[in-house]
């Protein structure tokens, strides 16, 4: 059966995905930078484009990206691919990711051979950041606050 999809060349611009510019910084001297112990400009940061994905669940990351934060290994996850591969991974912690004035520290999982940073729902929840595919998009649900539900 022939869907449409078969015939596009980036059909995963049709389902969810568009990208979006962040910035990402190293935490450890983030905090280091608060506390006087390094000065603010030798902060190691870095600006990438990420795919805003909503499907996908966790902050995924370029080597590049983490060479340039200067993050450390600190575990192993199992990923697994849209074909159904299932590979293990480096994870990394201390990202400080940026977006629309809203920052947040997350666990990455770093992939090889990739260029740009894949944004998943971990990320979009934790800012309350709701996306927009039609417009490609994000935007904070209250401009004013992050809002959290809790029960």
């Amino acid at each position: 059966m022939v869907t449409g999809f078969e015939t596009m060349k980036n059909w995963r611009d049709y389902v969810g995905r568009f990208s979006v510019e962040v910035e990402l910084a190293n935490n450890e001297d983030l905090a280091l930078a608060r506390t006087g112990f390094l000065p603010p400009d030798q902060v190691r940061r870095t600006k990438i484009m990420g795919v805003v994905d909503t499907g996908a669940a966790r902050l995924v990351l370029p080597p590049s990206a983490i060479a340039a934060l200067g993050l450390p290994e600190t575990g192993r996850t199992m990923v697994r691919f849209a074909d159904g591969r299932r590979e293990s991974r480096a994870i990394v912690g201390g990202v400080q990711l940026q977006y629309a004035g809203r920052s947040g520290v997350f666990n990455a999982v770093v992939e090889p051979g990739r260029s740009d940073a894949l944004i998943g729902a971990i990320v979009l929840e934790d800012l309350d950041l709701l996306p927009d595919c039609t417009n490609g998009v994000l935007t904070p649900r209250d401009p004013n606050t992050i809002i959290t539900e809790v029960e």
